[in-house]
């Protein structure tokens, strides 16, 4: 189910409710935005996003630059995105996966689940040489040219996917080449991305599944491409 399409799940929305989430959206996509953008963004009258962004801004949600107009999230979203991560089951059990992984293999290990047609990253296990590393929980890379999404909508009831989002020149956008390559998977629960997502790095992911045989989640190695495929010593 793809965000930004909430009506197609024959859901009834409240509407102020509705255009709120679709701000909060707007700004995580753009980060910073000002009010006539926001209007043009969501196709609203400028009052209209002014009297909610002042709403969301009494809460802590959206926060005003210093000296400028835009708006940006604000530090009450973090609060409920590490509520929403305390509650993660999976996030909790994998910690110690995730660190004997990494420890093991001297990679950057990733859990993340499945929201909408991305992989939202839950828990990010840096690799453990003491380089510098960028955290990476929360970060969404499209489900289809990530291992850890093929890893999961191998699992999937089937549907008909939307367009495919060319990320580099060796994403697969073609949703007959998706299904073919995801029929293995099914059957190891071993998925594999070669510089899909971003140019250098490569993954190879397992599914993580629930006491029903539910996919729930999966859990990946990143490898540099220059030392794809891992040796089999990792």
């Amino acid at each position: 189910m793809a965000r930004g399409d909430p009506a197609d799940t024959g859901v009834r929305m409240i509407q102020s409710v509705d255009r709120a989430v679709r701000i909060l959206f707007a700004l995580q996509g753009s980060r910073r935005m000002t009010l006539s953008e926001l209007a043009a963004e969501l196709g609203l009258a400028a009052t209209t996003v002014h009297g909610i962004v002042r709403t969301l801004a009494a809460h802590g949600v959206v926060v005003q630059e210093h000296g400028g107009g835009r708006y940006q999230l604000g530090p009450a979203v973090l609060r409920l995105g590490n509520v929403y991560l305390d509650t993660l089951d999976l996030r909790a059990r994998s910690l110690t996966w995730a660190h004997e992984l990494a420890r093991g293999t001297g990679l950057a290990v990733r859990v993340g689940v499945l929201f909408g047609d991305d992989i939202v990253i839950i828990h990010h296990e840096p690799r453990p040489d003491g380089s510098r590393q960028m955290p990476e929980v929360g970060i969404e890379i499209p489900a289809h040219a990530s291992a850890l999404g093929k890893a999961i909508l191998a699992f999937e009831p089937h549907t008909e996917p939307g367009p495919l989002r060319s990320m580099t020149g060796e994403t697969i956008t073609s949703t007959t080449a998706l299904a073919d390559h995801l029929k293995p998977v099914t059957a190891s629960g071993i998925a594999y991305e070669c510089d899909e997502a971003v140019l250098g790095e490569s993954c190879i992911a397992g599914t993580v599944f629930d006491r029903t045989g539910a996919a729930v989640g999966a859990v990946g190695a990143v490898i540099p491409t220059t030392d794809w495929p891992a040796p089999p010593q990792r």
